[in-house]
């Protein structure tokens, strides 16, 4: 009797861990909602910005940037000082930053304390996206860490597809202090939602964690890496210069729209992502780059016809809505369980490097040779990306 209890117990408890803990996931999700909606959230909203704290736009849209450099700097050195501490405490601290300055931005009336605290909101953001992979998986079992990471990512797409254009809505109406209020707001919510669903765990002790270094050497990493900073690259030009993009198709009025269809489509490749990445990933991987080159390849021919131009968003929208979870478990994948914490901070320093190049690049293409040459830009940087996925069998292994 004792026997037969003990396996009903073993197997109780074996479906059990093969379920997904939603709400905690959910709960990354949300972190990483806010994580995205502070940093994009000025973009729609630098001319009432600039007049509150009396700059030029130019001036106001250093918001985004500062934030975009206290994430590249903090990412890596964070994970290398806090590896040992418990991950909810952590986590929630984290959260606690976006509550403050958050607050802060919204009370303040310097420009020159707002670019302090949107400094360390990024600060708070690098800290986060170096937790939030590395925390999913060790939800669950190896079978479903790939969903499992694919629910924590869905925040983002939700974040560039609804909660800027909303954002804007909301500035116009209530004005832009309580634009920021109201995501503190919404960050109290989240601290009371990670206190009640989001299980604990231990850090690693010293002797545990790898370093930098020894990740960075491990096999897969780097190709990985690559393919991180080449794919992106080649999405950020086009998405950050989208707008000047869609003149020659004439539906530069109608740039929300497009971006509105492209995280639409974005969200169904999560969704669809989700289901197929820990059996799939290489293929995945393959697949989303070559249907993105062929993207380019039509863009570079038909890019001044606006029914091509919507088709090739849905499709672009449809290879990069999985990207995060792929590359994410990819590097997870490679680096093991001891190294998950550390490769995420310097896959985040990548991808942040990848969007300040994507502008740098796109701005001078757009200034000195046109749009019409952005095609076959990104077409290049995807057949290199391309062909270093295909080569890359420890980073993207056949499963």
């Amino acid at each position: 009797m004792a026997d037969f209890s003990s396996s009903a117990n073993r197997i109780q408890s074996a479906n059990v861990s093969a379920r997904l803990p939603w709400f905690a996931l959910l709960a990354l999700a949300m972190t990483g909602f806010i994580c995205i909606l502070t940093e994009t959230i000025p973009a729609g909203l630098l001319p009432l910005i600039g007049e509150g704290l009396h700059v030029t736009k130019g001036m106001a849209g250093q918001l985004i940037t500062l934030y975009a450099v206290g994430s590249l700097i903090a990412a890596i050195p964070f994970t290398i000082f806090t590896g040992g501490y418990r991950r909810r405490p952590l986590l929630i601290s984290i959260i606690v930053g976006f509550l403050v300055f958050n607050t802060l931005t919204a009370l303040s009336t310097s420009y020159v304390l707002t670019l302090i605290a949107r400094f360390f909101a990024g600060v708070a953001a690098g800290a986060a996206w170096g937790m939030i992979a590395g925390y999913a998986r060790r939800m669950v079992p190896d079978a479903l860490k790939g969903r499992a990471l694919a629910v924590a990512m869905v925040g983002t797409p939700i974040a560039l597809t609804f909660g800027v254009p909303i954002g804007t809505l909301l500035g116009d109406l209530i004005g832009w202090r309580a634009v920021f209020g109201s995501m503190s707001a919404l960050t109290l919510v989240l601290i009371g939602w990670v206190f009640w669903k989001v299980p604990d765990y231990p850090g690693q002790s010293a002797k545990q964690r790898m370093t930098v270094g020894q990740v960075f050497v491990l096999p897969g990493i780097r190709p990985i890496l690559a393919v991180v900073l080449t794919w992106m690259l080649a999405h950020n030009i086009l998405y950050t210069y989208i707008s000047p993009f869609l003149e020659p198709s004439g539906l530069v009025g109608n740039v929300g729209l497009v971006l509105l269809i492209f995280g639409l489509a974005a969200l169904v490749s999560i969704w669809i992502i989700g289901l197929w990445v820990d059996r799939m990933l290489r293929t995945l991987v393959l697949i989303s780059l070559s249907c993105f080159a062929l993207v380019a390849a039509v863009l570079w021919v038909g890019a001044q016809s606006a029914a091509v131009v919507y088709l090739a968003v849905v499709l672009w929208g449809l290879t990069f809505g999985g990207a995060a979870t792929l590359l994410q478990t990819a590097l997870a994948d490679a680096s093991g369980e001891e190294g998950v914490d550390v490769v995420m901070p310097i896959n985040t320093t990548v991808w942040n490097l990848a969007i300040a190049g994507g502008g740098m690049i796109g701005g001078a293409l757009l200034e000195f040779i046109g749009v019409e040459w952005f095609p076959a830009v990104l077409l290049a940087l995807l057949i290199i990306a391309l062909i270093i996925a295909w080569r890359a069998k420890s980073g993207f292994p056949r499963k």
